[in-house]
């Protein structure tokens, strides 16, 4: 009997769901979703697509014998890189984000439940089919528009006021967020692969990225997460680029994908989100009037608002980050496609260069 891998129900050991129907699988849809959907008894479940990569991602297409649900599921557990993950503070978060119940004011897909294995650097999380509410899932060979990404934008200030200076005291369903910082777990795979990316962009990119060697990229992104723990902080997607969003009908922008969670400065989320969401020639023509549209859309207090000069400095700076994430990707197999990353290392080498990225990092520094 085929079966696909999904995660750990409880304990170490993992959960391997049948392909095919049996009255156990029905029984475990059915304790899975009826927090969410009192009284609906699943009565089949159909694998419609699985991949294995990263994470471990399968879709069931779901009847009732009872009540009502939804007709299509997505569950999503830990991958062949659980020891990365576990190491750079990033295996849990998501799972623990969707099992706290704490609100999310930005659309998002609608978590019916965790399941964690701490043990076994595991977990899976049964959540909507976004595509189901007409999703468009993109990635970087796909950009959004300008006003796309203005919603977006719209949408990161709702998520960033509502937790705007939290902490473990003011949000304790959350005091297990951790506070950016450039640790040497992160830092440790960026050093291995960013210069293999710069190898392969090197006919792609400005010299003046590809004049630096590895260290001294990875060496600009640990400066610039630095400078994310300092007050006011909030609550960070902190991994929001185009590929972790979809576009609805509406052109309403949504974020997938909450694993690198933490709470830091918002220019980590604007500029991740801004620069790898346009064509280079986009993002130049409409940066500065997203920028202003996300402050416009902030909800703070007037004492901690940023200032439009302060948030155009650190929105130039915050190319320091996706640069070097994108090279390192670029110089990876197996992440993602070879043409999202390129795609991705160009939009921020140019935004990089354009904003004086450096520049501005050694002025928040001071």
């Amino acid at each position: 009997m085929s079966s696909v891998d999904v995660g750990a129900p409880e304990g170490p050991s993992r959960l391997r769901v049948p392909a095919s129907w049996t009255e156990a699988t029905a029984a475990w849809f059915t304790a899975a979703i009826a927090e969410n959907c009192p009284g609906a008894a699943v009565e089949s479940a159909v694998l419609v697509e699985q991949d294995d990569g990263t994470n471990r991602r399968a879709r069931f297409d779901l009847t009732y014998s009872a009540g009502s649900g939804p007709s299509r599921v997505f569950l999503k557990a830990e991958g062949v890189h659980r020891e990365v993950h576990a190491r750079n503070g990033n295996l849990f978060n998501e799972p623990e984000l969707f099992a706290s119940g704490v609100p999310i004011p930005v659309d998002h897909p609608r978590s019916y439940r965790v399941i964690i294995d701490r043990p076994g650097l595991d977990y899976v999380i049964i959540m909507e089919d976004v595509t189901g509410r007409g999703a468009d899932p993109r990635d970087s060979t796909r950009p959004m528009t300008v006003d796309q990404v203005a919603n977006g934008l719209r949408g990161l200030a709702r998520l960033h006021s509502r937790y705007w200076g939290f902490s473990a005291a003011t949000e304790p369903r959350l005091a297990w967020v951790q506070t950016w910082a450039p640790t040497e777990g992160f830092q440790a795979g960026l050093r291995t692969y960013t210069p293999a990316g710069l190898a392969r962009g090197a006919g792609s990119l400005p010299a003046a990225v590809t004049a630096r060697g590895g260290d001294a990229h990875v060496d600009l992104w640990a400066r610039y997460v630095a400078t994310l723990g300092r007050e006011p902080v909030t609550l960070l997607h902190a991994d929001a680029h185009i590929g972790n969003t979809y576009v609805l009908p509406g052109d309403e922008v949504g974020f997938l994908d909450w694993q690198v969670l933490r709470r830091g400065a918002w220019p980590q989320d604007v500029g991740y989100f801004l620069v790898g969401s346009l064509t280079i020639e986009d993002r130049r023509r409409a940066e500065a009037d997203l920028l202003r549209e996300y402050l416009a859309a902030l909800d703070v207090p007037e004492e901690t608002r940023p200032t439009l000069d302060d948030a155009w400095l650190r929105y130039r700076a915050s190319a320091s980050y996706g640069l070097t994430i994108w090279l390192s990707t670029l110089g990876t197999d197996g992440y993602q496609r070879r043409e999202v990353s390129t795609a991705l290392a160009e939009r921020f080498a140019a935004a990089f260069v354009d904003l004086d990225a450096e520049q501005a990092l050694a002025a928040i520094e001071r």
